[in-house]
C-alpha cells in the first residue's frame, strides 16, 4: 500500500481544480499548477520570442516536448505554446 507521501502532490490546488474546469488534461493542469510561480501574476516572464533557443530548448526539456532537439526557435516558441 503507498504512503500518502508516495503520491505526488499539487502545489496549487485552486489553479489546478481551474485547469482541469477548462479543459486541460490532468497532466496538464498538474504540470502548470505545480510550476515554481503557480498561481502568481504580473506578467514579468520574457516573452517566448524575447528569449535565445537554448533558454526555449532548455524549457521544452523540462516540460517532455519530443523531438525539440530538430526545431526551430519559431518550432520550439509554437511546441511551448501549445503543449
Amino acid at each position: 500500500m503507498a504512503k500518502s507521501n508516495d503520491i505526488p502532490q499539487i502545489k496549487n490546488e485552486e489553479q489546478y481544480e481551474a485547469l482541469v474546469d477548462k479543459g486541460y488534461s490532468k497532466e496538464k493542469a498538474a504540470r502548470i499548477a505545480n510550476t515554481d510561480n503557480a498561481g502568481k501574476k504580473g506578467g514579468k516572464a520574457s516573452t517566448y520570442e524575447d528569449r535565445t533557443k537554448d533558454e526555449l530548448y532548455e524549457q521544452a526539456k523540462k516540460i517532455g516536448i519530443e523531438g525539440r532537439s530538430k526545431m526551430s526557435k519559431k518550432e520550439l516558441i509554437s511546441a511551448l505554446r501549445n503543449n
